[in-house]
């Protein structure tokens, strides 16, 4: 019985037409898929549904009705008022009032309308300006009501604006010259449709204002959509460059286009897949053609290399086809299992989008093995061999390829020089330790855009005049005041004596009834589940107290639910002056440390109110030392024209606030050192009040996905690692031969990360997704050059004939595979988004390394450690074989079709045999 290989190629040989129909019908049926695809370019989507911190944001949101924002901000450098100069402010009060009206019928017409959600917008024309009306009466006006027609109007205004420290450095930049309107959203995903109408708007004006749109909202909303929109760029330009090369190299077209066939039904054969189990297309999958594109050739320009050079008219296309593809069946199994293998490692990651990511690009490269190994023979077969006329090596005649003598110079030079390869690669790889040493883990959202980006111009322009447009959120929470227990109910007794006393003139039974109340505690507290519980069960039990009392005796008991009431509020953490101060402090704390630009709380409001209820001047900007007396200014906040602005600070129970934190910059490391700080802070200053703190907001929500994306990639990296060293030493039966293979991966990847920490590039996303998804594909190379190497030791017998043979046809076909492929992913680089010139630039420099790498260090390595490699595989062999291939090269140098390779091989024996 014929081996499981020769059936397959015996089949396909024989039945081509119903393996090309097959093919055929592959796409057909998956891309009929194609129409029920679904779009998802919500990067929290990267996060698990039930990931706490997730949770928490979201909880977060709701509690404090806090909105995804976009950001348009108005810059005039050139007026000497700034933005606050009558045309200014006008085209500023014109916006607004555009930016209102950005809404759109919500889904499923439900009649409810999407978009900005007024109420909440931040703009010159909609928030108040405090001011002292009167003694212990605040006066609240509009900022800027409407327009100024007047100079002086305009700079009334700004000096309003910068007298309130909770819009100076937020809405209103502090040299004046810029202003933010902050819109909020019914949903992010609105945010680029929201990006693009005020960029349609600000686009109509013209004179010295700059106008800017950026938000974490715009920036991801922009990067789902451009990246979809690159791809269909990339992909064809990377399909164009492909093919020129194809060409270059094999000069006729009906072969040319076999790869792309085979890419082309592998992509989209996995997308229709992926689409059909209803996996929704995401930022991370919507890269899949750009990476199948190239690995999915990589078997059948191999196979085509092999075929370019063997193929004779006298052999005819059958024959060839068939020792081809018996030649290189292993070496395309082994490559294709240890690819997707390193693919698969993705499943591990905690990141859903990058599991899917990871699991339809291994089918893809199995589709393209598959596919590879059935139609590739057909597709020759169905070709007539008049077709072929031309096609080949040896009908080239004197035009020999232009790989030949370098790799022949190669090969020469790694078996002379082989140790001093060696050293050279050590040293490389002792730089590159330390190179991958200095690597800083840091993402940014806003550096996924070119310089010249309008976003990243945004981005940069805002956070150079404003304290930040990166908001994230530090939620304090009260865990709930207990039931009283007994110290605290003596308390409790002891204040309501006192009470009692200074109420006595106007009450004289409120002594008595006080004691009568206080023996009735213990009972009360014993049966209440918390504070709050029992405040409501003593009002209960004052109300039956007055049933059937005198008159005077039921008002002394309504004077005593009054101070059961003042100790409920003071039971409200967020009414507390120490709470307050605190919060205070810790802002300015972070302030100090220039981690962050911008702090605000409640704590901000309270000053503030304070401030104008005292005397309107700056040092009176400070928390009030009663509890009464915070309590005045919540109420007098609460008679502005947003009172509920309140509420997205502090929770109405006052259980609950959070701190409103700017950050000047998007990297990820410095919202870890803020985090890190509050730890720290925290820790040597304990929260007041029992409370806690956690963390929420989109900025902080990036920064955990960049954690567990980062460190998840570099598991599956570390998993990925050692699945393929498992693979090959199981492949090859030995786990040297296996480390061996494992060779260049390391030296390649080693150099590379160590440049990019020398030149000080961050280690962010793309190049922790490339890290993982490496591997499988640097590794080919390797294992092409080391399953051909056995296959010609077992040959020849002798590592300096082996040589030559390696030089020419295996190493043309690798070295056309590296140029193919790699090459392939450099029209990535006119994409304007960085993550894309990233990947091209990365895949480059990691396909075209470990290609050099392997074409360098295994036979070095080989030559210096033959009679460990190979006397352990072949024992004995050399001596047996030594005169057969003296002969073979003899024949080989009469024979007029003998190959490069052969030349090559002969020179090294030649050499041989004179220094004997």
């Amino acid at each position: 019985m014929k081996p499981f290989k020769e059936r397959i190629i015996d089949f396909s040989v024989k039945h081509y037409r119903l393996v090309l129909i097959c093919t055929l019908l592959l796409p057909l049926v998956t891309g009929a898929f194609f129409p029920l695809v679904k779009i998802d370019t919500d990067p929290e989507n990267m996060l698990e549904i039930n990931e706490p911190a997730r949770v928490f944001h979201n909880a977060a949101k709701k509690r404090f009705s806090l909105s995804d924002t976009v950001v348009l901000g108005v810059i005039n450098e050139k007026d000497p008022d700034g933005v606050f100069n009558p045309k200014t402010l006008k085209r500023i009060y014109e916006l607004t009032e555009f930016a209102k009206t950005l809404r759109w019928p919500g889904e499923n017409n439900s009649g409810r309308m999407s978009g900005v959600i007024e109420v909440d917008m931040i703009a010159p024309s909609l928030v108040d300006h405090m001011s002292q009306q009167g003694p212990g009466t605040i006066k609240f006006e509009w900022l800027m009501e409407k327009p100024p027609e007047t100079r002086d109007k305009a700079l009334e205004i700004r000096q309003k604006a910068l007298s309130n420290p909770l819009l100076k450095g937020q809405m209103i930049s502090e040299d004046g010259r810029a202003i933010c309107i902050y819109l909020p959203l019914t949903d992010k995903l609105l945010s680029y449709r929201v990006y693009k109408a005020l960029q349609e708007k600000t686009g109509t004006f013209t004179g010295d204002d700059q106008f800017h749109i950026t938000g974490l909202p715009v920036a991801e909303g922009a990067i789902g959509v451009e990246m979809f929109t690159q791809m269909n760029t990339a992909s064809p330009l990377a399909m164009a460059v492909i093919l020129a090369l194809l060409f270059l190299f094999f000069r006729k077209w009906r072969m040319v286009i076999l790869p792309m066939i085979i890419a082309t039904v592998s992509i989209v054969a996995a997308m229709g897949l992926m689409i059909a189990v209803g996996f929704p297309v995401h930022i991370l999958s919507s890269m899949l053609p750009i990476f199948l594109m190239s690995i999915a050739m990589v078997d059948s320009v191999h196979v085509m290399s092999e075929f370019f050079d063997v193929y004779t008219r006298e052999k005819g296309r059958e024959k060839t086809v068939r020792q081809v593809m018996s030649t290189l069946f292993v070496p395309m199994l082994y490559t294709s299992l240890t690819t997707a293998a390193g693919f698969l490692s993705l499943t591990l990651a905690p990141i859903p989008p990058a599991r899917v990511f990871g699991l339809f690009l291994s089918i893809g490269v199995m589709i393209a093995w598959i596919v590879t190994i059935f139609f590739v023979p057909a597709y020759i077969m169905i070709m007539p061999e008049k077709a072929l006329a031309d096609f080949g090596l040896s009908a080239q005649g004197g035009r020999k390829s232009w790989l030949v003598r370098p790799l022949a110079a190669l090969g020469r030079f790694t078996h002379r020089r082989a140790r001093s390869i060696l050293v050279l690669l050590i040293a490389v790889i002792l730089v590159s330790a330390w190179g991958i040493s200095q690597i800083r883990i840091n993402d940014n959202y806003a550096k996924r855009f070119d310089l010249s980006h309008p976003i990243r111009q945004a981005d940069i322009a805002l956070n150079t005049h404003f304290g930040g447009t990166y908001m994230a959120y530090l939620v304090l929470e009260s865990p709930g005041r207990p039931s009283p227990d007994a110290s605290e109910i003596q308390n409790l007794t002891r204040g309501l004596e006192e009470f009692a006393l200074t109420i006595e003139n106007e009450f004289p039974q409120a002594p008595g009834l006080a004691r009568d109340v206080a023996h009735a505690l213990p009972v009360i507290a014993a049966g209440s589940r918390d504070f709050e519980d029992f405040v409501d069960n003593v009002a209960r039990h004052l109300n039956k107290m007055t049933a059937g009392v005198s008159e005077d005796a039921g008002f002394t008991l309504g004077e005593l639910q009054v101070f059961f009431g003042l100790e409920r509020e003071r039971s409200k953490p967020f009414k507390r002056p120490d709470v307050l101060s605190y919060m205070a402090d810790l802002q300015s704390h972070l302030l100090e440390t220039g981690l962050i630009g911008k702090a605000s709380s409640v704590a901000d409001v309270v000053r503030k109110v304070n401030q104008e209820l005292t005397d309107g001047r700056p040092e009176s900007f400070v928390i009030p030392r009663r509890f009464q007396s915070v309590s005045e200014c919540y109420l007098q906040y609460q008679q502005s024209h947003r009172p509920n602005d309140l509420w997205h600070m502090v929770t109405p129970d006052y259980s609950q606030a959070n701190i409103w934190l700017q950050f000047p910059t998007g990297d990820s490391i410095n919202t870890k050192a803020t985090v890190a700080e509050v730890r720290s802070y925290v820790e040597a200053n304990p929260l007041p009040a029992s409370l806690t703190y956690q963390w929420a907001g989109l900025h902080y929500i990036n920064q955990v996905l960049e954690g567990k994306l980062v460190w998840g990639f570099l598991k599956s990296f570390a998993g990925s690692f050692l699945i393929v060293f498992i693979m090959m030493s199981y492949l090859f039966r030995s786990l040297l031969w296996g480390g061996l293979c494992m060779v260049p991966l390391t030296i390649t990847l080693g150099a590379i990360y160590g440049i990019t920490g020398i030149v000080g590039k961050d280690y962010d996303l793309p190049i922790a997704v490339l890290s993982a998804l490496s591997i499988g594909m640097a590794v080919d190379f390797a294992i092409h050059f080391l399953e051909r190497s056995r296959a010609s030791y077992r040959e020849k017998g002798a590592w300096d004939q082996v040589v030559g043979h390696l030089f020419g046809e295996p190493a043309r076909a690798i070295s056309r595979n590296v140029l193919v492929i790699a090459i392939g992913f450099l029209p990535l680089l006119v994409a304007s988004l960085v993550p894309y010139k990233t990947t091209g630039v990365m895949l480059f420099m990691i396909l075209s390394c470990s290609g050099l790498v392997t074409l360098l260090a295994l036979p070095a390595i080989l030559t210096t450690g033959e009679k460990i490699f190979f006397k352990r595989l072949y024992p004995g062999k050399k001596t047996e074989r030594e005169t057969e291939n003296k002969e073979w090269v003899q024949t080989s140098q009469d024979n007029n079709g003998k190959s490069p390779g052969q030349f090559a091989g002969l020179g090294i024996s030649k050499k041989k045999e004179q220094q004997q």
